[in-house]
């Protein structure tokens, strides 16, 4: 899985117009000795931008979701292989290169990274659904140290981790940056719209997970994808804001060390150092400027108006396909907030009250897990949210 020293190594990028996967390109392009594009992927919202990045790169092969933009890639992109259809993204995982960098939004990126798992090459994983909605059935398929993690979290635990070993971990300190409502109550939280939402104080994301910061519900995903990609009971990681962004997250050690990851806040230097792991890439990012005054400030997470992050952990615990329903339900109601069907605090209340039918015994069973239950209870929260939002009282909306 890991190319000889020295090599340049052959990179999938899956979600390349989104905000990861256009921050890779810029590694990439950066570097030409190290990595090389042989394959792109997108669902074709932007084809112009995937039609540029194609232009430059050349890969061997572009998948693309929507047949229109696929015709105008042929059209446009001679010697270049273009795949079409909802299953191209999960053919071109299974290509044959020396990393796939999944960085799909969403449960859609579960069956992109169980055919790079399932092809033994190295995933640098930026699709954090995939892991919590697929849990032990992506565990399962990957080989050690076949998953890299690149959300900025992640990758700080995996540097911190190098400290001890796992039996000397204590716990893990999750940091949150609180999102642009940090500090406010439950019920400051009415009223609030979707361009507040998508205002994040430190970092520059797509839609989806910019919304899930400010509900703190990507802060709940990543309470279980840690628990999954360092076996480490969720009850084990404590989730701490820290509005400067700049500590990514920090592992407390048995003998009293705790072990901090700290840079400005920037995904150049989590994706290098997936796309490049176990190495590090010389100036991926800027390092912090040691000759200026600064001041880091921690504070416990406000779970009252912010109840996302202990939902997940209920979800976690649960097990089998809550964590699927959790997800789904969520993407539904981002979307209805979004198009302004749905309140900001009506976000966490639909994913709850979908999850609750889960756990009661009212949904699909908990049990255990293959692709196919996991993509019925997938299809079973979002009929179920949706179906919630549609009856929902206008006091709520």
């Amino acid at each position: 899985m890991r190319p000889r020293l020295g090599a340049v190594r052959d990179v999938v990028i899956l979600g390349s117009t989104g905000s990861i996967g256009t921050q890779a390109i810029e590694v990439i392009q950066a570097r030409p000795e190290q990595f090389r594009v042989v394959g792109l992927s997108a669902g074709g919202a932007n084809p112009d931008l995937l039609l540029r990045q194609a232009d430059v790169l050349r890969p061997r092969v572009v998948a693309v979701g929507d047949p229109a933009a696929a015709r105008r890639l042929r059209a446009e992109l001679p010697g270049v292989e273009v795949w079409d259809g909802p299953d191209a993204s999960t053919r071109l995982a299974a290509l044959g290169a020396d990393v796939v960098l999944n960085a799909i939004t969403g449960a859609a990126g579960l069956e992109p990274t169980l055919a790079t798992l399932a092809a033994g090459t190295t995933l640098a994983l930026a699709n954090k659904e995939s892991l919590v909605i697929g849990g032990p059935l992506v565990v399962a398929a990957a080989a050690p140290g076949q998953v890299v993690a690149v959300d900025s979290e992640h990758s700080a635990f995996a540097q911190a981790l190098r400290a001890g070993r796992a039996d000397e971990v204590r716990r893990l300190i999750l940091t949150a940056s609180g999102g642009p409502f940090r500090g406010r109550s439950r019920d400051d939280l009415d009223g609030i719209t979707p361009d507040q939402a998508l205002a994040h104080p430190t970092w520059a994301m797509g839609r989806v997970i910019t919304i899930n910061s400010a509900t703190l519900v990507n802060k709940g995903l990543e309470l279980l994808e840690a628990a999954l990609l360092y076996d480490v009971s969720l009850d084990d990681i404590e989730v701490v804001v820290h509005p400067q962004s700049v500590v990514h997250s920090m592992v407390e050690f048995h003998d009293g060390s705790t072990i901090a990851q700290c840079s400005p806040p920037d995904m150049r230097l989590p994706i290098a150092l997936g796309l490049a792991w176990p190495d590090r890439v010389a100036d991926a990012a800027r390092p912090c400027d040691w000759s200026r005054a600064t001041s880091w400030t921690f504070e416990p997470l406000d779970s009252t108006a912010f109840p996302a992050v202990e939902l997940a952990r209920r979800v976690g615990h649960a097990g089998g396909v809550a964590p699927a329903v959790f997800n789904a339900a969520n993407e539904v109601a981002v979307d209805a907030f979004c198009e302004r069907r749905l309140s900001f605090r009506g976000i966490v209340e639909v994913v709850q009250h979908t999850v609750e039918r889960v756990l009661t015994g009212s949904g699909p069973a908990v049990g255990d897990l293959d692709l196919a239950t996991v993509l019925a209870a997938d299809a079973w929260a979002r009929r179920a949210a949706a179906e919630l939002i549609d009856g929902l009282e206008a006091s709520w909306i």
